[in-house]
């Protein structure tokens, strides 16, 4: 395998489905067999998945919720697809823990960094729910931060779309996808990757990200194999 350890970061809205809102069953299978294929690899791999398709801090302002309080609301929306996506892969026969910025011991461990590892190592799924537990940090963020503490080799980003291009492709069919990009130039084209925040701790840590589609069926697997898939964002 190409890689040894990944952070795999999925969005909530990818949880709808056609539905528009909540947790799609469908989608969830479809998630939690791509994610076995991988493990059989025998990859250890870790989780972040966003809350959007239940809840989002930044919306919650617009109805007059606190910011902080919004943001808060949001963890614990991730904390529902993390527990949500735990059950599935456990029905399916895969060993995980779930592991929570905020704490919630009746539900979920912690985040203890050498505790992930070890868990890791000993062949378990990570799930990493409620962001990074404080206010004003995306799931991005929570992604790239934990990647770099259980020492990751990548961070896999699962989108809809099949990675980074030169505009937004559903709105510009003349957009061309790029294979390979530095973080540089990410920055100068003003492309839109991750946040700034989580773009920038995966730059000074040199770690590679990779956007690819998750929807399409054996790209997870293929990308894990090393082959090429979606866009590659390196520092050189």
């Amino acid at each position: 395998m190409k890689y040894k350890r990944i952070l795999l970061k999925l969005s909530g809205e990818a949880l709808m489905g056609p539905n528009g809102y909540g947790i799609d069953s469908e989608k969830l299978k479809q998630y939690t067999q791509e994610i076995k294929k991988v493990k059989e690899l025998g990859v250890e791999l870790a989780i972040v998945i966003g809350g959007g398709n239940i809840f989002r801090g930044v919306q919650g302002e617009k109805v007059g919720i606190d910011r902080v309080q919004g943001d808060y609301m949001g963890m614990l929306a991730t904390l529902i697809n993390a527990m949500a996506l735990q059950s599935s892969l456990e029905q399916n026969e895969m060993y995980t823990r779930l592991m929570s910025g905020i704490k919630i011991e009746s539900v979920c461990e912690p985040f203890i960094r050498r505790r992930a590892i070890r868990h890791l190592e000993k062949g378990r799924i990570v799930i990493f729910g409620a962001g990074i537990g404080n206010p004003y940090f995306t799931t991005d963020s929570t992604a790239s931060l934990r990647a770099i503490e259980i020492e990751a080799d990548v961070v896999l980003k699962g989108t809809r779309v099949d990675g980074v291009y030169t505009a937004d492709p559903e709105k510009d069919k003349n957009a061309e996808r790029y294979t390979n990009i530095s973080f540089q130039e990410v920055y100068e084209k003003n492309l839109n990757v991750m946040d700034m925040t989580a773009f920038t701790l995966c730059q000074e840590n040199n770690l590679p990200i990779i956007v690819f589609d998750m929807n399409k069926a054996g790209n997870l697997e293929d990308l894990v194999k090393g082959e090429e898939v979606g866009t590659l964002i390196t520092s050189n």
